[in-house]
């Protein structure tokens, strides 16, 4: 490699990793604004939650991908032309071709690498937030017993403390109900104070009560029985151990959502394709069949008799027999109605069973175009980005960020906009993915033309000259009277 070369990849490579930083950096802060409900109050530990923000660093990086390479892109170039070093380069006879050159082979390498981010390391992340996600939900909350009221966040019993020390943790004019008989208030300790801690592993939370009486009813001998025999109990100190479930974060088989559509590769979604294809066949073929039962028709040559080879000619209207004048004409009429009547059943029958059979399969080969078009989103890009980086000629994080933006977010409106059009069904699966990058495919070449041809696309000087031009064409009211004065 050149040092011509060496140097504009350098000068590219430190932008793209800035930026690339920058925008995982704001996207992981969303994506943790998104779910931090989930994660408060779980008692998670520090190794859980990175875990969690890991992971969902890998879900937002198709995303970050194509808006670093555009703003990499034009801070490279921008910044080249900025200190005129852009100029010096031109001047020396290299062509803006040339200069790119570098730039376009790491940029067609970086999209090499945003297609294999999508189609091995997606759908891992995602395989592993989803089964993290339903681990922590699945945690409940850190028990925090309130004053003045009762507390039933704890399986089976319902506690009320009138009063805490917030130095020492004691509670005071403590009441603790057992429903784990599942018979109702049987069994109820009152104490005046008393201390809750959990066991290390979570699993039990043992609360030591001082100064107290437990009360507990019987069993009745018999359901004539009225009467019930009551437990009094005085204690100085008692412990009651309460069993917990699910209190402690448990990790379990992160597999079990290997098969959602956003935890697949290219291989799994072709195969589940083909599968949801021959079910959606299969299902169309029985709908078929139904509906020919469902209409009378015991032969499917029956729908149309022009396909009988003895049949030649066409049917006068003037030479059928007039129904009303038949003698079961009414019968028939309801007959008739009643058939349509199941028919439309059956078809309304399908819809749904078509829904559930059809958006899966559509859904899957979204999936499957997705994995594509967020490298080429990449590549479009770049030549979006230096080209328009050459003819503003403004480096740095002002510039460059807003006009990112601007393209970014006309991409990502396109690009969501698309995705559901296409899982809703209104248009193909190729044409939803793949709409937004032909939307940005000619601005991309419409740039680049320009700033290999020295356009000055954002100079106002030509755009002034352009409206004086236009001016001297078009007379205004003022000039008409001139002339005739």
């Amino acid at each position: 490699m050149k040092i011509f070369d060496r140097f504009l990849v350098r000068s590219f490579l430190g932008p793209l990793f800035l930026t690339i930083f920058i925008v995982l950096f704001v996207l992981v802060l969303q994506f943790l604004w998104v779910y931090i409900d989930e994660l408060v109050g779980k008692g998670l530990g520090l190794k859980v939650i990175l875990e969690f923000l890991f992971w969902g660093t890998c879900t937002v990086i198709p995303m970050a991908l194509p808006l670093a390479t555009l703003l990499a892109s034009i801070m490279t170039m921008g910044n080249l032309g900025e200190f005129n070093e852009l100029l010096a380069m031109k001047a020396a006879g290299i062509p803006l071709q040339r200069i790119m050159r570098p730039l376009i082979i790491l940029s067609f390498f970086i999209s090499i690498g945003a297609f294999f981010a999508a189609n091995n390391l997606m759908p891992l992340a995602y395989k592993n937030i989803f089964a993290l996600r339903d681990d922590i939900s699945r945690t409940k909350e850190e028990i925090r017993i309130p004053t003045g009221i009762f507390y039933n966040g704890i399986d089976n019993y319902s506690l009320r403390v009138e009063d805490r020390n917030e130095e020492t943790d004691m509670l005071y004019d403590v009441m603790v109900y057992n429903h784990s008989a599942r018979r109702g208030n049987t069994s109820v300790t009152l104490a005046d104070s008393g201390a809750l801690r959990l066991t290390e592993d979570k699993k039990n939370i043992i609360f030591t009560l001082y100064s107290g009486e437990s009360y507990e009813e019987g069993d009745r001998q018999s359901s004539a029985d009225t009467s019930f025999a009551m437990q009094r109990i005085k204690f100085e100190k008692q412990d009651i151990i309460i069993e917990l479930t699910n209190y402690a974060f448990q990790r379990r088989d992160g597999d079990r959502f290997g098969n959602d559509v956003m935890a697949q590769g290219l291989s799994s979604l072709a195969h589940r394709r083909d599968s949801l294809d021959s079910l959606y066949s299969i299902a169309h073929s029985q709908f078929l069949k139904r509906m020919l039962i469902t209409g009378g028709l015991t032969y499917a040559l029956q729908l149309d008799t022009a396909n009988k080879q003895e049949f030649k000619g066409y049917f006068s209207l003037d030479t059928l027999p007039n129904l009303e004048e038949h003698p079961h004409y009414a019968d028939l009429m309801n007959r008739a109605i009643g058939k349509v009547d199941q028919l439309s059943n059956q078809v309304d029958a399908f819809v749904v069973e078509e829904f559930q059979i059809h958006l899966p399969l559509r859904r899957t080969r979204v999936e499957w175009y997705r994995k594509f078009t967020v490298a080429f989103a990449c590549f479009i890009f770049f030549f979006i980005g230096a080209p328009l980086g050459a003819i503003i000629r403004k480096g740095g994080l002002g510039t460059p960020v807003i006009v990112s933006m601007l393209f970014f977010v006309v991409y990502y409106v396109i690009d969501i906009s698309g995705k559901k059009l296409a899982t809703d069904g209104s248009v193909s699966a190729a044409m939803g993915t793949m709409i937004s990058a032909l939307v940005l495919l000619p601005i991309g070449v419409f740039l680049t033309y320009k700033a290999t041809t020295d356009s000055a696309l954002f100079n106002k000087d030509a755009y002034l000259v352009f409206l004086k031009k236009i001016r001297k064409h078009i007379p205004f009211g003022h000039d008409k009277h001139k002339k005739q004065t």
